[in-house]
């Protein structure tokens, strides 16, 4: 049987991992944040001091991740992390490793679909998606929502900084040379700038569809 595949793109803090968790709850899906992925192998580089510029350092460290964890914890999510994950996000070595990683996690997880999000899923991971979707949010919001999420979690933070951060992390991910944040050819784009049972009411209208 063939997979059904939803893949939610957009900006940094603009959502994306509560929209998918929400589907993939709501429609029995299994869930891919890929972005774990990009905090874990920077948390694996920051612990072993990597050189981000130094391709073999980069190569060599890459090759010995054959299994990775997909579980969320608060040691990938603290702003450090953050700012590093967008740095070799840029890395055409380390997508590359990423790419492969969600490929076999589809692949060999026996579910009847996934619901996967990140910056470049439905435009370069999973181009066949069944249902692509793009969240769209106002930056300033988006770094609010950003800054709570860091009080709430015990990290001090400064809101000037925080979006400040996300100006420069949207301007890497649309310049990056490998794979830059764009929507996704046919993809449906979700407004989640107020209230997130407005935003769920703009994909269940979507989804209604696809039943």
């Amino acid at each position: 049987m063939k997979k059904f595949i939803v893949t939610v793109d957009g900006p940094a803090a603009s959502g994306k991992q509560k929209i998918a968790k929400y589907i993939s709850k709501k429609w029995n899906l299994s869930h891919l944040d890929s972005g774990i992925l990009y905090r874990r192998i920077a948390l694996i580089f920051s612990k072993n001091k990597i050189d981000l510029n130094n391709h073999r350092q980069v190569n060599d460290c890459l090759s010995k991740i054959n299994a990775i964890s997909y579980r969320n914890n608060k040691i990938i999510r603290t702003q450090e992390i953050s700012n590093v994950a967008s740095k070799i996000a840029i890395n055409k070595l380390v997508r590359k490793k990423i790419n492969f990683l969600q490929y076999e996690y589809v692949k060999n997880l026996n579910k009847r679909g996934f619901v996967i999000d990140g910056r470049d899923i439905g435009s370069k991971v999973f181009k066949d998606a069944n249902l692509k979707l793009y969240i769209e949010v106002n930056v300033k919001i988006r770094a609010k929502r950003r800054y709570k999420q860091l009080i709430d979690s015990g990290e001090k933070s400064i809101y000037q900084k925080i979006l400040k951060d996300i100006k420069l992390r949207d301007k890497t991910d649309i310049n990056r040379k490998y794979s830059p944040l764009v929507i996704p050819k046919g993809a449906h784009i979700i407004d989640n700038n107020s209230s997130f049972n407005k935003t769920i009411k703009q994909i269940t209208t979507i989804f209604n569809k696809y039943q």
